[in-house]
């Protein structure tokens, strides 16, 4: 059994998804940051850098933050969407590191000023839509020739996944990345991917992309 405490983020919805894919008991608690219960004391000491997600996992009493180690740390113990090979992990490493140092800081703070804040700073607009652009295109040459990102569907994909998902907060249309637009359907149908993204509760539909 893990515990899953989390809230409706891209970096919560990352775990999620893992898990339904992995088809391993677990039980979401909700933690609502827009009333900052990632401060409780409580919280804390599972995630002390008070963000979301995090895990404990009853079998071991480990407790595990960051959602990038959460996702290896359930990958690795399940040996499953992350190959076994060496070649193969650090590919699927090197992904996953890119979502976590690129691909979801930049597109956070294209949130932060092009849907949240929009018309208070012009530089950081321009700046943050254009990084972000350049970067679904990585994505999009990533993905010619393939159905997913390594090759064999992996946490790679189900890190990226959920930060396309608000492909419209970022001011990006899908149709200028048709393989990124093509993946991102892919995954979409996947009964998994959709039951993950709605916990810890259901936030309406689901984009179609």
């Amino acid at each position: 059994m893990i515990d899953l405490y989390t809230w409706t983020t891209p970096n919560g919805r990352k775990v999620s998804i893992l898990l339904e894919e992995l088809g391993v008991p677990y039980t979401a608690h909700a933690i609502d940051i827009g009333k900052d219960e990632q401060f409780a004391p409580d919280f804390l000491k599972i995630s002390p850098n008070n963000k979301i997600p995090a895990i404990v996992d009853q079998d071991t009493g480990l407790s595990v933050m960051e959602s990038g180690a959460i996702m290896y740390y359930l990958a690795d113990k399940h040996g499953q969407f992350l190959p076994s090979d060496a070649a193969g992990r650090a590919k699927v490493m090197e992904w996953l590191m890119w979502q976590m140092g690129g691909l979801g800081p930049m597109a956070g703070q294209a949130h932060h000023f092009l849907h949240f804040n929009p018309g208070k700073a012009a530089y950081a607009e321009e700046r943050y839509a254009a990084e972000v652009k350049r970067l679904y295109g990585v994505l999009n040459t990533q993905l010619e020739g393939r159905d997913y990102i390594c090759d064999a569907y992996s946490i790679a994909d189900m890190a990226c996944w959920p930060w396309v998902s608000r492909y419209e907060w970022q001011g990006v249309d899908l149709a200028d990345f048709p393989n990124v637009r093509a993946w991102y359907q892919r995954l979409l149908a996947r009964p998994a991917v959709q039951k993950g993204y709605h916990v810890p509760k259901v936030m309406g539909e689901t984009p179609a992309g």
